[in-house]
């Protein structure tokens, strides 16, 4: 079974995001690069601001949207990036901000708003998308 075509998880309320996140770290197993997709305010940051708190991140976890790329530490001093495409217009402005050191490293590395350099991503990556459920809830769903 290929959990990533089955499973779904809802988060009906911001207490089930740390859950969330630890499933989504669970089957992202040894895989690194995890892509978030999802309309404005669908809660992808709230994700990856979860994510790091589970991965140690000492960090305070904000979104990267004008700075592109944030770097936290975890508690063994390990790079894990957060990168914020929205705000790029184009491909060449992803290589100029050095995606390709990112995609290419061991480091943890969560990408919002993939859609502009999917086709630099590594085959394994993970996929997530993020979509709108009843009233505040939200499905995360493998792709």
């Amino acid at each position: 079974m290929n959990p990533e075509k089955t499973l779904n998880i809802k988060i009906g309320s911001l207490e089930e995001v740390p859950g969330a996140a630890k499933d989504i770290l669970a089957v992202a197993g040894s895989r690194r690069i995890i892509t978030f997709s999802g309309s404005l305010g669908s809660g992808k940051t709230t994700i990856i601001k979860a994510i790091c708190h589970i991965l140690g991140a000492s960090d305070t976890v904000t979104s990267p949207s004008f700075t592109i790329i944030n770097e936290y530490r975890n508690p063994e001093g390990e790079p894990i990036y957060h990168i914020d495409l929205y705000r790029l217009k184009n491909i060449l402005e992803a290589f100029d901000a050095g995606i390709e050191d990112y995609l290419n490293g061991d480091s943890y590395c969560f990408i919002e708003w993939p859609e502009l350099i999917d086709q630099l991503l590594p085959a394994d990556s993970l996929r997530v998308r993020i979509v709108p459920g009843h009233g505040e809830e939200r499905i995360i769903k493998f792709e």
